[in-house]
């Protein structure tokens, strides 16, 4: 960043490159995919015309994740003011009860678990976050979010292979 704030345009379009690629991974875990492209486009507009508030003494990541953050927002505001499409009556609809089963063993499930390793079960087998993000999320250190997966889940099985009324 600093290189493209002197006016280095090689750098520049390498910087543009890596955050798209980080904002993809970012944008795709909180937006519905057809949005996501947009919200990446927004962003990347707003840090080319923010970039010449970034303080080089400064990491570039906490920098561009606030802004990531704000456009995120933005598009979740143009979410609520779509407007809804009517459904019709006759839309066959499938059959939810094992899902809504499933989700409400696993909320029982992971409430009997301490809340770091429910937390860093949800985050990163359940929500797709990467380690790192989880880590950042929680201000855990990239050990102790493994740590607390693995704990977690171990006590998950022996929760379960004890357990008779879950199928």
């Amino acid at each position: 960043m600093t290189a493209a704030q002197e006016g280095h345009g090689g750098a520049y379009r390498r910087l543009l490159t890596e955050m798209s690629n980080w904002l993809i991974s970012y944008f795709r875990r909180r937006l519905p995919a057809g949005d996501v492209d947009d919200a990446v486009q927004e962003t990347l507009l707003a840090v080319h015309r923010r970039r010449h508030t970034y303080d080089p003494r400064l990491p570039l990541a906490p920098w561009l994740a606030g802004i990531a953050r704000r456009k995120w927002i933005d598009q979740l505001r143009n979410l609520t003011q779509r407007p809804l499409e009517e459904l019709l009556a006759d839309i066959p609809v499938a059959d939810h009860e094992t899902a809504v089963t499933s989700a409400s063993v696993l909320a029982r499930l992971l409430d009997e678990l301490r809340p770091t390793q429910a937390q860093a079960i949800t985050l990163v087998k359940l929500q797709g976050y990467s380690i790192e993000d989880a880590a950042r999320e929680t201000g855990l250190s990239l050990s102790a979010v493994k740590m607390n997966i693995h704990r977690g889940l171990a006590r998950l099985t022996v929760m379960l292979e004890k357990s008779d009324d879950i199928d």
